[in-house]
């Protein structure tokens, strides 16, 4: 058993020990590819979302030096047709380019990882020699011409190096040409059966073409056949919540909400483990690390950057163009690249059907939270820290408090979003009443000509607070608000409701910049 070759099964028989979502389907999709012009796979997604495991589960299918049979036999991949061809059939060299970066040896990193790859890969091919200064590519070929040995490789983060040294043009380039010199060369149609990269940032483009053009590319843009490999599904979700007892509207609020390819619902996977384990959901997100990336992006602010964030935190999409990204963060120009950077690190879904962009979810939401208030955006940061006030004066029925908290919410926040826009109230109020999102679910319906939109807050199952109905008008009263919601009955998102309502009239002088409140309590 070596160090990056020929590794064993151990990592995926840990894996197997715990709780495990059978993600074996991956196999088949990577066997077809194999000995084809398909073969190498770049397959890249955020932090936390098992981009190791599944790298552990292929080495555990692959490498030659083990019997993984019985790991697999209760798995969906022991059912298809490929699943004998190519278990345990090829020598596996297994990088993880963490472990790299972290050794902190930035001038001859490139140099590094070559020699101890030709030195692992040598103990296992002690009959093959070689010269001193050989390429590791030619080391590979020099095996394969001497035993007909074909690898499996796999590298783990591989982009961990282009993250790291962002700001250091030499060791990128080094590394992108040894990159260049394994997998674009003639010989690595004969060297390898199979090739699979893994990371955040899909393959750095240049000015002229992809450094690695002949790899299949499947990235949280674009995923391609292997979306629902890239989290937990519904159907995985509702499964381990039925096992373990646990609530799957309240996973399905914290963690659910991107829309990758064609999968319509895709958990974070790692958030969901982390519920299971501890009995309850929480933002288990802070502990990925980004963080700090996500605040420096935000505090850019390029092309109104600022008003997409706070639009999204108050429930809206925003449009985005993720193809000029040059999957390189020493190179971020435009407010779209700042965007397609927050899809790939996980901060905010993406829907190829509108080419927008949006807060998939409570845990992500509360770490943009977090972020502005770290970058000091201090009039939507007051709107934020206020809706606890917020939300409990008007459960209280206390009309002044709310009238005088939306007054300075809309008033600070001119700067943003616009006093007349149609929209811009609504979306105000949903900024403000940011602290319901925990025990209420957020209903927009968006009104039409002069009027603005009304906004629904309906309990969360087991919740046990009244509804609320929040009617905007300009220049027409508050009272006049709470009849419009009388004449025109109540909203159908609440046509199944039998608990305690608060309808919130809420107006808004254009002439005084004033507004106005009033709560009435009824039943449905």
């Amino acid at each position: 058993m070596g160090i990056y070759i020929n590794k064993g099964n151990e990592g995926f028989r840990q894996i197997r020990n715990s709780e495990y979502v059978d993600k074996s389907g991956l196999i088949a999709v990577v066997n077809q590819t194999l000995f084809t012009r398909q073969k190498l796979s770049c397959v890249t997604r955020s932090r936390r979302f098992g981009k190791s495991m599944a790298a552990e589960m292929l080495a555990a299918y692959y490498d030659h030096s083990c019997d993984s049979r019985q790991l697999f036999a209760d798995l969906a991949i022991a059912g298809d047709p490929s699943f004998e061809q190519h278990l345990n059939k090829y020598p596996v060299i297994y990088v993880d380019m963490t472990a790299f970066t972290s050794a902190g040896e930035e001038e001859d990193i490139v140099g590094n990882i070559q020699r101890k790859l030709i030195t692992d890969v040598s103990k296992a091919y002690p009959q093959v020699s070689y010269n001193e200064g050989d390429h590791l590519m030619e080391y590979l070929q020099y095996i394969k011409a001497e035993t007909g040995d074909r690898f499996f490789m796999i590298i783990d983060e591989w982009d961990a190096v282009i993250r790291m040294y962002c700001d250091n043009r030499r060791v990128k380039d080094d590394f992108v040409n040894l990159l260049r010199r394994m997998f674009k060369d003639v010989s690595a149609v004969d060297v390898f059966a199979g090739v699979y990269m893994t990371g955040i940032l899909p393959i750095k483009k240049y000015k002229t073409e992809s450094a690695l053009n002949n790899f299949t590319e499947y990235s949280m843009v674009n995923p391609g056949d292997m979306a629902q490999f890239f989290g937990f599904t519904s159907e995985e979700v509702k499964a381990l919540c039925s096992k373990h007892d646990m609530d799957y509207k309240e996973m399905e609020k914290w963690y659910d909400g991107y829309r990758i390819g064609d999968e319509p619902s895709i958990f974070n996977p790692n958030s969901v483990m982390q519920a299971i384990r501890r009995r309850r959901c929480s933002n288990y997100w802070s502990s990925t690390g980004a963080f700090s990336a996500v605040a420096g992006y935000i505090d850019m602010n390029f092309d109104g950057l600022k008003d997409n964030i706070t639009a999204m935190l108050a429930g809206e999409r925003c449009k985005v163009d993720p193809t000029s990204f040059q999957n390189d963060l020493s190179e971020i120009h435009s407010r779209d690249e700042v965007l397609t950077v927050l899809i790939h690190l996980g901060y905010v879904g993406y829907d190829w059907r509108s080419d927008e962009c949006y807060i998939p979810n409570r845990e992500v939401g509360g770490e943009m939270v977090n972020a502005v208030k770290a970058n000091r955006w201090q009039h939507v940061a007051d709107a934020l820290q206020q809706s606890d006030q917020l939300l409990r004066a008007t459960l209280d029925g206390d009309a002044v408090t709310v009238a005088r908290l939306v007054e300075t919410a809309h008033s600070e926040n001119t700067s943003i979003l616009s006093y007349y826009n149609e929209n811009s109230m609504a979306c105000v109020l949903a900024i403000a009443y940011y602290a319901a999102h925990g025990d209420y679910i957020f209903h927009r319906e968006l009104a039409t000509g002069k009027g603005f939109a009304d906004i629904v807050l309906m309990p969360r199952k087991n919740v046990s607070k009244p509804a609320i109905i929040l009617e905007l008008k300009c220049n027409r009263g508050a009272t006049s608000a709470i009849s419009q919601i009388r004449r025109n009955n109540y909203p159908e998102k609440v046509a199944q409701y039998t608990g305690e309502l608060l309808l919130v009239g809420i107006n808004y002088d254009k002439k005084k910049k004033c507004h106005t409140c009033r709560i009435e309590r009824a039943r449905k």
